[in-house]
């Protein structure tokens, strides 16, 4: 094995070290990563998210509110979804980053309900060295995320820091 690609990285004979994300040379513009498994989303997880971001909006814990809504139940708190997303996205891309630098265009399609399950996507945009740090690049990519009907749920764009081949912490933490 002669590639982190794999999420291995050698470190021995035959002797592997479990390193997910990427460096920024492995990322491509056009690539697109299907991230697995899929997270289903239960009402447990939207009640305890809405109450730790003291989101305090009925839609998302009063059933009896929601009842008499367009949607006619709760509604999994968007931040939830897109928190979701995003973390399902990491290991396989910027779990090596050094810093997001922002999201950008967060649009929230289509209702998320408990017990929908969520897939996501990633699509590599752009890439490009850094300016002012020469072992790092900046990456910008597009997650989406849909449900177990393959309807888009949340679609946003995220820029982060990524360092070059052997720049990155996780080379340097001893073990």
């Amino acid at each position: 094995m002669n590639s982190r690609l794999g999420g291995l990285t050698p470190i021995g004979k035959g002797r592997y070290r479990e390193s997910p994300g990427l460096d920024y040379e492995d990322f491509r513009v056009g690539d697109v990563i299907e991230h697995w498994p899929g997270r289903t989303i239960s009402e447990a997880d939207n009640t305890w998210f809405t109450l730790l971001t003291m989101n305090t909006h009925p839609l998302h814990f009063d059933s009896h509110y929601s009842s008499n809504t367009e949607f006619g139940e709760c509604l999994v708190n968007s931040t939830l979804t897109v928190a979701i997303v995003v973390g399902m996205c990491v290991s396989s891309t910027s779990q090596r980053a050094i810093a997001n630098l922002g999201w950008q265009e967060i649009r929230l399609p289509s209702p998320v309900l408990a017990g929908d399950t969520i897939y996501a996507e990633t699509t590599v945009l752009e890439k490009r060295r850094s300016v002012s740090r020469a072992s790092c690049g900046i990456v910008k990519v597009r997650h989406v995320g849909r449900n177990q009907r393959g309807e888009s749920v949340v679609d946003m764009v995220r820029s982060f820091l990524v360092p070059t081949r052997g720049h990155a912490t996780a080379d340097a933490v001893q073990r």
